[in-house]
């Protein structure tokens, strides 16, 4: 279900998920003459005018008038909702994402996320036979009110590589990546582009071992990738190279694309011959400053799973096991790096804890969340994105339900930061993937076409989020009214 909102240059379909949500919007006088809002196709019908008099209002037995009483007033409705300033944003300005404090702003308008991931976007795009389903991932993502997508900027020396050895480039592969690029502008999908791997798909650090090796370094450990000038210099190299491509498609050069959220350093980065985490931290300090040196209009973020490390023992108890604090990583300390702009944590406790699905995994999440969600806040003033999280069919145990009730631990966390204005910013489930694709699967995805319930948790989601981006304005706090108008809205709490 939608709703449809008619602006003065178009109408704009917000996705309404069949859940009891009321609420209530307010539309500048110039671009809505009326909205009608429905929580599904039986119940109550709100039907509101200009000024908010209320035309006629038939309440679900289960809701009282008291709870829908304070809508009737003109002062209240003002303070509640413009869908009139998103739509001119979208038409007019799709303007780069900045963070302000810990939250995410376009505009000055608060923006968070509800997101996800496909990692293979660029390598489908790249074989007229399945472009196209880079256009379906798009579409089927818009259609549930998702906003943000991460995905590789890599591939390095694989099959339909993009960088075939060092600064070498395979100008075909280019230009998928400028189609996936161009088409998720057109969803209004922003991405998120991640510049390495630490694992060998895709050719990883690994691969940049062997490049050095081919030329003569001698190097032994996968590792070196994060200490030697030779690596260094190849993935600065490789990071200029993205980040000045100008666009075969949009003629927009990377680095002033809006369309890019952020600049993602790494996936997953761990070094686990150094557990005293010098050696990567000297490397983030490196290329977050060589990348914000050539684009300083863009977010940047590391691409950690979160995992804490020497700089914050008395955290060791957050992680999920004794062997997440060896590897090299150290959330706090690594975030604190100048030209680092927000947090990064993933969530797989099916990896973590155990590949059985356990009654612990629920409480692990929303303990792992809330933590660095207080450290975002307390200690580093910035947001924090959840940009990973899922559960394997694979694992154990498994069954849809189970899914289900993960996904919804880490949307209703999610709420229950935002509300209160804190640095939870947004999450990326992993992975949505499009009819057809079962060969890809790496037992994560989500086809939502198979997957009513969830798809209907995600609508929820981002409906709820479209509310908070809407709320505030660039002249709101969060002290004033609106908080309080925020909290009839969201009647429901849980999910």
């Amino acid at each position: 279900m939608y709703l449809s909102i008619l602006t003065k240059h178009h109408t704009q379909r917000v996705p309404i998920p069949t859940d009891p949500l009321f609420f209530v919007c307010n539309f500048s006088l110039n671009l809505i003459s009326s909205a009608i809002l429905s929580t599904s196709p039986q119940p109550g019908i709100i039907l509101l005018q200009l000024g908010f008099r209320k035309e006629e209002s038939y309440m679900d037995s289960t809701h009282t008038n008291s709870e829908y009483e304070d809508w009737e007033s003109v002062d209240t409705a003002d303070s509640i909702l413009s869908y009139g300033e998103l739509g001119d944003m979208e038409e007019n300005e799709w303007q780069m994402v900045q963070t302000k404090g810990n939250q995410f702003v376009v505009n000055d308008q608060p923006f968070y996320v509800n997101g996800f991931n496909t990692y293979w976007l660029m390598v489908f795009a790249a074989d007229e036979s399945t472009r196209g389903k880079v256009t379906e991932v798009f579409k089927h993502a818009s259609s549930v009110g998702m906003s943000v997508c991460r995905t590789w900027a890599f591939n390095d020396g694989q099959w339909r590589a993009l960088q075939k050895s060092p600064s070498v480039y395979d100008e075909d592969v280019f230009k998928a990546l400028d189609f996936v690029v161009s088409e998720a502008r057109k969803y209004k999908i922003r991405l998120i582009l991640s510049l390495a791997n630490n694992w060998e798909a895709y050719g990883g650090k690994a691969q940049y071992v062997k490049w050095g090796n081919a030329a003569g370094l001698n190097l032994t450990s996968d590792d070196e990738f994060f200490s030697h000038p030779s690596l260094r210099s190849y993935y600065k190299a490789h990071a200029k190279t993205v980040l000045n491509r100008v666009n075969t498609f949009t003629n927009i050069t990377y680095k002033e694309d809006p369309t890019i959220f952020a600049w993602e350093l790494m996936n997953e980065p761990r070094c686990t011959s150094d557990s005293s985490g010098d050696v990567l931290q000297d490397w983030i300090k490196e290329m977050a400053f060589y990348v914000k040196s050539i684009d300083p209009k863009h977010l940047v973020e590391i691409g950690l799973e979160g995992f804490y490390g020497p700089s914050t023992p008395q955290k060791y108890q957050f992680n999920p096991n004794s062997y997440a604090q060896e590897v090299g990583t150290d959330f706090i300390r690594n975030h604190q790096v100048l030209g680092v702009d927000f947090a990064s944590v993933h969530i797989y406790p099916d990896s973590w804890i155990s590949q059985s699905i356990a009654d612990s995994h629920l409480p692990f999440i929303k303990s792992w969340m809330e933590a660095h969600i207080e450290d975002a806040e307390k200690y580093l003033g910035m947001p924090v994105v959840f940009a990973e999280f899922g559960v394997s069919a694979k694992a154990p145990g498994y069954n849809s339900t189970y899914r289900d009730n993960l996904i919804n631990t880490v949307y209703k966390t999610i709420l229950n930061s935002t509300k209160k204005g804190g640095s939870g910013a947004g999450s990326l489930v992993w992975q949505l993937f499009p009819d057809g694709t079962d060969y890809m699967d790496d037992g994560y995805s989500i086809v939502l076409s198979k997957s009513p319930s969830t798809s209907s948790i995600i609508s929820l989601q981002s409906t709820r989020l479209a509310l908070f981006n809407s709320l505030c304005s660039k002249k709101c706090r969060w002290g004033c009214k609106k908080r309080n108008e925020l909290e009839k809205v969201l009647i429901h709490d849980e999910l």
